[in-house]
């Protein structure tokens, strides 16, 4: 099988490796890629979102499968166009694509389908939110609240102001942070209390396969400090959710998610991301992503078994396979992943800086390096290219071990005014 990856960051790189372990891939393409990707696949210079390009390229080279790792083309209505050419590509088509692409639709789609989020008020310019704040509901003294991009942000729409003072200024420069298309309209929501985690399926309609549950760290400095980014980090461990609460994401958020979607004909398929708070009251849904996170991917498809080949034909149904019945083996124990970051990040990354010590990196025992923004010199060196660089990715028979060899390769890493977390798993 030819298989194409679109992206071209770390969780494009985890995807191709893990298409690189199964032997029905004969050919693997990757467009843009990256320099890291490049070791796997083989690269092509067209961008992520040249929706008629893309498919272009896959009907011309006879491409047999795709599957989207970022969420703009997806938004941009890539399967729609790919399936309309008779390809086949995995990911939610345009219509189901709001979900992520807009937090307001998303907000009211779980109002309608009772699933279980906090309470929140969409307001259709920055004035109105304004207003909204005035009005007292949202960001009184001492009552926390969180302001939302309306569209995509790349992970850096969201801000959780202490108060009313705090909410304002982030209204205000929403716009600047994320870009007047995205932040025109925003969703203002009472900030919830507990500890976040995700949860990722493999989905085909009403049918659905988990993946191990992931925990992210957002924010750019140790304790949680600092501004959102696409994440720093991510770790995969039996302790994150107990069964019992598996059982009731199951039955209040993931059944009723996909009913709702075929109910508005919009039936889903690819890889449903739920972004939970555990608060003390139970479970309640943050936001959903239609793709693979970053670098969620990256901790989750180190531990994965099963051919990735086979759970894609499951998704289509393909020689009688189902999701619902497909085994997906995942290797015992736990992963963890570290990002490292180029000084600036995220506000003003610097690049062009070279990447000293891979080599050695990559000789560490159950360690997978996934580049996430490479290029390489005229000299045939690594160098950094975008703000998050690399992810150091580790298995073990327990988090602890896990987070050891993670960062243990890490170590051996450098460049000028490289950064990362320290307590990504431990906070």
């Amino acid at each position: 099988m030819k298989v194409l990856v679109i992206g071209s960051g770390g969780r494009e790189h985890a995807l191709c490796a893990a298409f690189r372990k199964s032997a029905k891939v004969t050919q693997l393409l990757c467009v843009p890629g990256n320099a890291g990707i490049g070791q796997v696949a083989e690269c092509v210079a067209i961008a992520a979102d040249d929706i008629g390009a893309l498919a272009e390229f896959a009907t011309a080279n006879a491409v047999e499968l795709t599957f989207v790792g970022p969420e703009v083309p997806l938004a941009l209505g890539i399967v729609d166009e790919f399936e309309s050419r008779g390809l086949a590509i995995i990911g939610p088509r345009k219509a189901a694509a709001q979900l992520e692409a807009s937090k307001a639709f998303a907000k009211d789609f779980m109002a309608r389908h009772g699933v279980p989020t906090a309470k929140y008020v969409i307001a259709h310019s920055p004035g109105f939110a304004l207003l909204e704040l005035e009005s007292g509901d949202f960001g009184g003294e001492g009552n926390p609240v969180v302001v939302k991009a309306d569209g995509l942000a790349a992970g850096k729409g969201v801000v959780v102001a202490a108060n009313r003072h705090e909410a304002e200024i982030a209204i205000n420069e929403l716009a600047n942070i994320v870009g007047s298309a995205a932040a025109n309209k925003i969703v203002l929501e009472e900030c919830l209390v507990g500890k976040e985690v995700s949860v990722l399926a493999f989905v085909n309609g009403e049918s659905y396969a988990l993946m191990p549950a992931v925990r992210d760290h957002k924010r750019l400095g140790d304790g949680d400090t600092g501004p959102n980014t696409g994440g720093m980090g991510a770790v995969t461990d039996d302790s994150l959710l107990t069964q019992d609460q598996i059982t009731e994401i199951e039955e209040k958020f993931i059944r009723p998610t996909l009913r709702g979607c075929v109910k508005e004909d919009m039936a889903f398929r690819g890889v449903l991301f739920l972004g939970l708070m555990m608060t003390a009251s139970g479970p309640k849904l943050l936001e959903y992503n239609v793709r693979f996170g970053d670098p969620e991917a990256e901790a989750i498809l180190v531990r994965l078994d099963t051919d990735l080949i086979d759970i894609c034909e499951a998704m289509f149904g393909l020689n009688g396979a189902s999701l619902s019945d497909l085994e997906i083996k995942w290797r015992q124990g736990s992963s963890a992943c570290v990002v490292l970051a180029s000084e600036g990040y995220p506000q003003k990354p610097r690049n062009g800086d070279v990447i000293s010590g891979l080599d050695a990196a990559a000789t560490s025992p159950n360690v997978e390096i996934f580049h996430a923004g490479t290029t390489l010199s005229p000299d045939n060196k690594f160098t950094t290219a975008s703000g998050r660089v690399l992810d150091i990715t580790a298995t073990g028979d327990d988090l602890r071990s896990a987070l050891d060899s993670a960062y243990a390769a890490a170590a051996k890493v450098s460049w000028p005014g490289m950064q990362y977390r320290k307590d990504i798993g431990r906070s």
